[in-house]
C-alpha cells in the first residue's frame, strides 16, 4: 500500500546525516532534535503549541485526560474509524456514544451530533478520515452552543487546508480545542517507528498536556498531577524534520494518484470515487472507492490474486466490536456505517507511484468489475 522504501531513496543522504548526528550526539530523549521538529512543526501548522509525543493514541489519551473529563461523562464519536479514536475513551472510564458518519465524506455527520447531546456529554472527537476533513465549522458552532470540548483526531489528515466561515484557511488539527496526529510510517508524514504529537492554541491547555505526557511533572521530581510516560524520541524526530519539509509534495503526488484513479473510475458503473468537500483539500492518505454492485470481497480476493494489494478500512466498526458490548453499542442503529463497512475498499496510494503501476492497477480493477 505505500513504498517507504522508494520515498527512503530520495531523502536518503539527509536522513542518513540526521539519524547519524543524534547518534553521535547521544541526545536520544528530548534532544535538540524534538525541540527542532516541535518548533518547525508549529510554524507549518501555524499553531502555538505543539507537544510530540510516543505515538498517536497516546496523543488521544493525553488529550482527553488535559480535559479533566470524569468517569461516565459522555464524548461523542464516529464509529467508522480505526479503535484507537474509541478505545482512549473507554480506558480512561469514559462512555463513547457512537454517532452516524455521512455517506460521502465518511467522517461524522454533523446532523446527528445535536440529537446524541445529553447533560452527560462534555466533548465531540471528529475523524479526518482518509484525509477528508470533517465539517468543522458546524461542529465547531455546535460545540460553542453546548460548551463542549472539541478534541480532532488529525491521525489521517495532517497538511490538510480547511476554510473556516470567516473566509480565513488553517490546517486541520488547529480548529478544535486540541488535535492529535499519528507519525506511523505509513502515514503521510511519518516516521521510521512510531510517534505522535497534540496541538492546541490554548496556553494552559499545552501546559498541562506537557505535564501529563512527562509524569504530571512540570519540574523535575515533583509531580503535580498523574501523568504518563509518552514521549517521541530524538531519532524519530530528525526523520521528521527532514520529512516535513517534504509533506506538500507527498500530499500533491498522492493527489496526482487520486486524480489518476478519478479519471479512470469516475465513469465505471457500481464505483464510487471519493468525494471532495468545497471547505477543504483532500490529502489523500487513503484512495477508498465504495461498491454499489461488484462484490468487494471478491474484487479484494482478485486484486491479491495479480500481486495487487488493497485493505479494507474498516471490515468491524467500533460499536460492533465486542470491547464495546458492555456500553450497549452493539444495539444501536446506523446503516450508513454498517453499510461502507460492507462496501468499501482502499487501492495503493504513495508518494512513489509510477504511471505503470496505475495502469496495471485500474486494468486488474476493470477486469474484476466486467467480469
Amino acid at each position: 500500500m505505500v513504498d517507504l522504501v522508494s520515498q527512503y531513496e530520495k531523502i536518503k543522504p539527509a536522513i542518513d546525516d540526521a539519524i547519524s548526528n543524534v547518534i553521535q550526539n547521544a541526545h536520544f530523549i528530548n534532544g535538540p532534535e524534538v525541540t527542532g521538529f516541535k518548533e518547525d512543526l508549529e510554524l507549518y501548522l501555524q499553531v502555538k503549541h505543539v507537544i510530540p509525543c510516543a505515538n498517536g493514541t497516546d496523543a488521544l489519551q493525553i488529550a482527553m485526560m488535559a480535559l479533566d473529563l470524569k468517569p461516565g461523562d459522555e464524548v461523542i464519536t464516529p464509529s467508522f474509524t480505526y479503535i484507537a479514536t474509541t478505545e482512549v475513551i473507554a480506558l480512561l472510564g469514559l462512555k463513547p456514544v457512537f454517532v452516524e458518519v455521512n455517506k460521502d465524506t465518511f467522517c461524522i455527520d454533523e446532523n446527528e451530533i445535536e440529537q446524541a447531546i445529553t447533560p452527560k456529554t462534555k466533548a465531540i472527537v471528529p475523524v479526518h478520515l482518509y484525509g477528508q476533513a470533517a465539517n468543522m465549522n458546524a461542529i465547531m458552532e455546535i460545540a460553542k452552543r453546548h460548551n463542549l470540548f472539541v478534541v480532532e483526531d488529525n491521525a489521517q489528515a495532517i497538511g490538510s487546508n480547511y476554510h473556516l466561515t470567516d473566509g480565513t484557511v488553517v490546517k486541520t488539527g488547529t480548529i478544535g480545542h486540541i488535535g492529535c496526529t499519528s507519525f506511523f510510517p505509513s502515514k503521510n508524514l511519518g516516521c521510521y517507528g512510531d510517534g505522535g504529537a497534540i496541538f492546541t492554541n490554548n496556553d494552559e491547555l499545552a501546559l498541562k498536556i506537557k505535564m501529563i505526557a512527562n509524569h504530571g511533572q512540570s519540574q523535575k521530581y515533583y509531580h503535580d498531577i498523574v501523568g504518563c510516560n509518552s514521549r517521541l524520541d530524538s531519532v524519530q524526530a530528525a526523520v521528521l524534520r527532514i520529512k516535513l519539509r517534504q509533506l506538500e509534495n507527498y500530499i500533491d503526488a498522492r493527489r496526482d494518484v487520486a486524480a489518476y484513479y478519478d479519471a479512470f473510475f469516475g465513469p465505471m458503473k457500481g464505483i464510487q470515487i471519493p468525494f471532495r468537500s468545497d471547505d477543504s483539500k483532500h490529502v489523500f492518505h487513503q484512495y477508498t472507492l465504495i461498491l454499489d454492485g461488484p462484490n468487494r470481497d471478491g474484487l479484494n480476493e482478485y486484486l491479491a490474486s495479480r500481486d495487487v494489494p488493497s485493505m479494507i478500512y474498516y471490515p468491524i466498526p467500533a460499536h460492533r466490536q465486542k470491547m464495546f458490548a458492555s456500553f450497549g453499542a452493539g444495539d444501536l442503529h446506523l446503516p450508513v456505517t454498517d453499510s461502507l463497512t460492507q462496501r468499501v475498499i482502499s487501492l495503493p496510494i504513495h508518494t512513489e507511484m509510477q504511471k505503470e503501476q496505475l495502469e496495471y492497477i485500474t486494468k486488474i480493477v476493470e477486469e474484476f468489475i466486467g467480469k
